[in-house]
């Protein structure tokens, strides 16, 4: 093999070649080349995306630590904070799906405990084809019990997340995960390296030949030739992992570390390349010193190795005989495998030989290509949705519970039952709701957590459905009654070397940013995932955000079911601003992905989603609902099906809805969507603090909870039990 089929092998294109050439000033032997190659995938040089990523605001007054850390790190209150971070798996569950989720989970666990904090919650954002195709639902059921497996056993409670399918994915499911971590404010940590003779500490499992050059493989597209690389896929073992985790934070607790990183995405190539280049110095890794779980691996091999359950730590000399003991006293391996030097390079040494050396900042900064952005020919080709063109239900009765029973909205119990959401009983709002919402123990305080992505939005208008996306998790979080304070983002994409995934990025990208800007919930942290592509063509763009909220009072809080009978409910926010365009009404209903769906007031939303909030944080409200998927009758469903008690439409407003809302169209009224649209109820004895807090808002009241149906006018009249069977769908066809 000659050196161009060398580095194209290894992904490197004739330029990074060259560019490699230049910045050395000689050719680099293998180990060095494959140092390069892993260190400028898409995967973890962001080659594609930095040039966009900087136009997300990162500061804000809770932030502790932005992006440029393993995870972000906001202030909570009472000298507690917040790590979190949300990274992908995709390439990995596509060809070994349990696998892939499992050690998703587990990487980003140890991002969160690289900060010093306790993981206490885990989410996810899963994406898949339809389940009719036999691959698909294959898949599906893999990660998920990848997923359950892992965070089950490593005692973390998974307490959310969100499932969609769609055509678009089939081939290419998207596996985002997302942890939070909590900490005492004065012991963050950083992942710096420090201090010239300090010792380099290799804890955890032993390294083998898994997951090598597993960063390269995520950053191709898929194909036929993608199920051969299943050695490119990491292995997990969750109680290795639970060992790591508190034996890490036992070290911490006693001062002995002076920084620590997680090996994840090129192993110990990424971990110590990042920790010199951020500590300004340099480290030198012998590779004989490297605990080995096979024989016969070679440098390159160990260097880029992505092994599980392991973290690089750097200790001062004197105390790393307390290390190994409490290395030892976990059962976990700890082995002294290099030092901290001033010459700025990563240096790897073999027999006490040098058999390779880059300069930490060389591997560190990855070339940047910044890409035209031209807007694709298919936005230009969408049809304008004509209403004219789409039939009315023939029985609103049936297309309701046709909603109730698909994929994309039914309940989600069949996935969270497989998940441990209780374990360290911090959990006071359980998987199902708007939000997660955990308690701080021997505080008044609390957090709430939630993930949301809008594919199909963004694939018909990208900047809008950006900004829907974050709007999206802003109202979440407001209807638990938490206040949101930031946010971290897997930004789940097609080949950045093809116009129109590049032009979603970008403009996803934007709307994100002036939602974030809007809401004042900065970005702290993040991933990007590309190439998301298979023979069928790319993904829907689907950046999926994770958001994070403070609960003064955990105690004040709200959730979506119904509470009492003869509650009154009120619908905010609702008005003629509903669409068809992009609805889950139109796909699921009429089979079409057309229209441009409704963007969202940035403003607006933030004023109605800041009163429901305020309105639960002073106890008026216990009950409130965003209306999202399916429109108001989906949401005021799902309500009473959470509740256990029906309502019937006041007669008035039942006309103003079966009219269409003056638009003559019922399906509209009912099943349209927009942004913004909030359900609450509260005891009728409260109706009048109710009307006061709404004044200046536009509201409807819609009717009293009671009975067992759910009545609509002359148009919606099912039973309570009716849409229960249609609703608890078990997605995994048992």
């Amino acid at each position: 093999m000659n050196i161009q089929e060398t580095y194209a092998s290894l992904g490197l294109s004739d330029y990074e070649y060259d560019r490699i050439l230049e910045l050395l000033g000689r050719a680099p032997n293998f180990l060095e080349l494959s140092l390069f190659s892993v260190m400028w995938s898409e995967h973890c040089g962001y080659k594609n995306s930095r040039p966009l990523l900087g136009r997300f605001p990162s500061d804000g007054p809770c932030v502790l630590q932005g992006p440029g850390e393993n995870a972000g790190v906001v202030e909570v209150g009472d000298g507690w904070a917040l790590a979190f971070k949300m990274e992908s798996h995709n390439h990995p569950s596509a060809v070994e799906p349990y696998e892939g989720a499992a050690t998703g989970v587990g990487g980003i666990i140890r991002d969160v405990l690289a900060m010093g904090a306790r993981p206490v919650a885990l989410l996810n954002s899963l994406r898949f084809g339809p389940l009719d195709e036999e691959r698909n639902r294959y898949l599906f059921r893999e990660v998920v019990a990848g997923i359950g497996g892992y965070g089950n056993a490593i005692g973390v409670p998974t307490v959310g997340g969100e499932v969609e399918l769609s055509r678009s994915y089939s081939g290419n499911p998207l596996v985002n995960a997302m942890c939070v971590g909590l900490i005492r404010t004065e012991d963050l940590v950083r992942s710096r390296a420090q201090g010239e003779g300090n010792l380099v500490v290799l804890l955890g499992s032993k390294t083998g030949r898994d997951g090598i050059h597993g960063a390269t493989f995520a950053s191709d597209e898929l194909s036929e030739e993608s199920e051969s690389r299943r050695s490119n896929v990491q292995v997990g073992d969750p109680f290795m992992g639970k060992m790591l985790v508190e034996c890490c934070l036992k070290l911490l607790e006693e001062g002995l570390l002076v920084s620590l990183q997680d090996l994840g995405a090129a192993g110990i190539t990424s971990s110590a390349s990042e920790m010199a280049a951020k500590g300004g110095v340099g480290i030198e890794i012998e590779v004989d010193k490297v605990p080995l779980r096979e024989e016969g691996m070679e440098p390159a091999e160990i260097m880029i190795s992505e092994s599980q359950e392991r973290m690089l730590a750097v200790v001062e000399p004197e105390k790393i005989g307390q290390v190994a003991e409490l290395a030892e006293h976990y059962g976990i391996g700890s082995a002294v495998i290099g030092r901290v030097a001033d010459h700025g390079e990563l240096r790897i040494l073999s027999g006490g030989e040098v058999v390779g050396s880059v300069p930490a900042d060389y591997l560190a900064e990855a070339p940047v290509y910044e890409r035209e952005i031209s807007r694709p020919a298919y936005l230009d080709e969408l049809r304008e949705l004509n209403l004219d063109e789409i039939s009315l239900p023939e029985d609103y009765n049936a297309a309701l519970l046709a909603l109730l029973s698909h994929p994309n909205l039914c309940s989600r119990h069949s996935v969270f039952e497989q998940y441990d959401h209780q374990v360290g009983t911090n959990t006071v709002v359980l998987p199902g709701a708007d939000a997660a919402v955990m308690r701080i123990k021997g505080t008044s305080l609390g957090f709430a957590i939630t993930t949301d992505g809008r594919g199909r939005h963004c694939y018909l208008d990208p900047e809008g459905g950006g900004a829907a996306t974050v709007a999206e998790a802003y109202r979440n979080l407001s209807c638990v009654g938490a206040e949101p304070v930031a946010l971290t983002d897997c930004l789940n994409f097609g080949s950045p070397e093809k116009q129109a995934p590049y032009y979603q990025l970008a403009r996803c990208i934007e709307g994100m940013s002036r939602a974030s800007e809007a809401f004042g919930t900065p970005v702290v942290s993040g991933n990007v995932s590309l190439y998301n592509e298979t023979s069928r063509g790319a993904i829907y763009p689907t950046p999926i955000v994770g958001m994070v909220g403070i609960l003064k009072d955990v105690s004040r809080h709200a959730t979506p079911g119904f509470k009492r009978e003869g509650d009154m409910v009120v619908v905010i926010g609702s008005g003629p601003g509903v669409s068809l365009d992009g609805s889950d009404y139109l796909e699921i209903i009429h089979g079409k992905v057309a229209g441009r769906p409704v963007e969202p007031d940035l403003a607006a939303e933030k004023r109605v989603a800041d009163l429901v909030r305020e309105m639960v944080r002073s106890g008026l409200v216990d009950t409130a609902h965003d209306i999202s998927g399916g429109g108001e009758i989906v949401a005021v469903a799902e309500m009473a099906l959470a509740g256990g008690f029906g309502i019937e439409y006041e007669e008035g407003e039942a006309e103003r809805m079966v009219a269409g809302q003056g638009r003559g169209r019922a399906d509209l009224a009912f099943f349209g969507e927009e942004s913004g649209g909030f359900i609450v109820a509260v005891p009728e004895e409260r109706w009048d603090d109710l009307q006061e807090a709404l004044s200046g808002f536009a509201y409807d009241y819609i009717g009293c909870t009671g009975g067992d149906r759910f009545k609509v006018g002359n148009l919606i009249n099912v039973s309570l039990e009716e849409m229960r069977e249609a609703y608890e769908q078990d997605l995994f066809g048992g």
